[in-house]
């Protein structure tokens, strides 16, 4: 059987506008399901990772809110919670819908630490915003109390910025491989893992969040996967996108694409990730990196919809 790495976006599962309470996020969930299962009845193993975004911002407000009651818990931890949560929910999801169309398929969720270098550039200069927004006062009193840095962050106050350092080893790798070989459907490296470095005995969490498009694409390559799928907002990725010349990308070799990547067609804050980790995928195992919506991925497995990324 084929494998395939299917990455979800954390804000698939609080969406714009949303609370982020549990019945809205298992709603969420519950319709990113349909698709992955026609995947599994296609005839592929399935590794799925997830953001967590949303809700690791979420944790950290509760944790700003309760620092006086309650100590809080650095960055690594707060992933490994959001990694736990979401992994039930998406668990209980999918063998819900899986209930009534009457697939059955074991599901299992892995707690997945990502090793990174201490010496990231990344930790140098800190760029990925966390958290809840504070005032001035606020962002001086966390600055000298706990050393964080703060930046502004689109005129509505200040926030955190961690490290968000290049992943280079999915740690739990084998026992994933393991899992799929007993065909369980397998859930990892949410968030985009546990960020851990190698110590003199063993591994130590760090503070930073781990950009889940690079974890995923690493976690694929680790395991050999057939195909990487990475889920985002549109159906197809553009080039000249919102301009008059705009062109949607529906089969594309790698010299072409890293010719767009050159010509800055991608942000680095939206498409610019997802489409270093497809290249990094493609090239490396010379398989076919699929990018499209959640609503669009039955279309996309059959080639009539989102940007596939082929070798030359």
């Amino acid at each position: 059987m084929k494998t395939a790495v299917v990455a979800i976006g954390g804000n698939a599962i609080i969406q714009e506008g949303q609370k982020g309470t549990l019945k809205e996020q298992m709603e969420n969930i519950s319709k990113c399901c349909a698709p992955i299962i026609d995947l599994i009845e296609a005839g592929y193993h399935v590794v799925l990772t997830h953001g967590n975004g949303p809700q690791i911002g979420n944790t950290l407000i509760k944790q700003e809110t309760a620092k006086d009651m309650i100590p809080p818990y650095p960055m690594d931890a707060c992933g490994a919670e959001t990694q736990g949560l979401l992994g039930y929910l998406i668990k209980q999801a999918l063998e819900n819908v899986m209930a009534k169309r009457n697939t059955n398929k074991n599901i299992i969720s892995i707690i997945t630490r990502v090793l990174v270098d201490e010496n990231d550039s990344g930790f140098k200069n800190p760029t990925k915003p966390v958290g809840p927004f504070f005032t001035l006062a606020e962002k001086e009193r966390l600055e000298n109390e706990k050393g964080y840095m703060m930046k502004e962050d689109s005129g509505r106050g200040y926030r955190r910025v961690v490290a968000s350092p290049k992943p280079l080893n999915i740690l739990e790798k084998d026992g994933i491989k393991a899992l799929l070989d007993k065909d369980f459907l397998v859930i990892a490296a949410g968030g985009g893992g546990i960020p851990v470095v190698k110590q003199e005995s063993g591994y130590a969490g760090v503070e930073a969040v781990i950009d889940k498009d690079y974890a995923s694409s690493l976690l694929a390559r680790e395991i050999g996967a057939d195909l990487l799928i990475m889920l985002t907002g549109v159906d197809q990725v553009a080039v000249h996108f919102g301009k008059p010349a705009q062109r949607f990308l529906s089969r594309i070799g790698l010299k072409e694409i890293k010719g767009y990547v050159k010509e800055g067609q991608f942000p680095p804050g939206s498409m610019g990730p997802k489409i270093e980790a497809a290249v990094s995928f493609v090239e490396t195992c010379r398989k076919t990196a699929l990018i499209t919506s959640i609503g669009g991925l039955k279309g996309a497995i059959t080639g009539e919809n989102g940007t596939r990324i082929i070798p030359d």
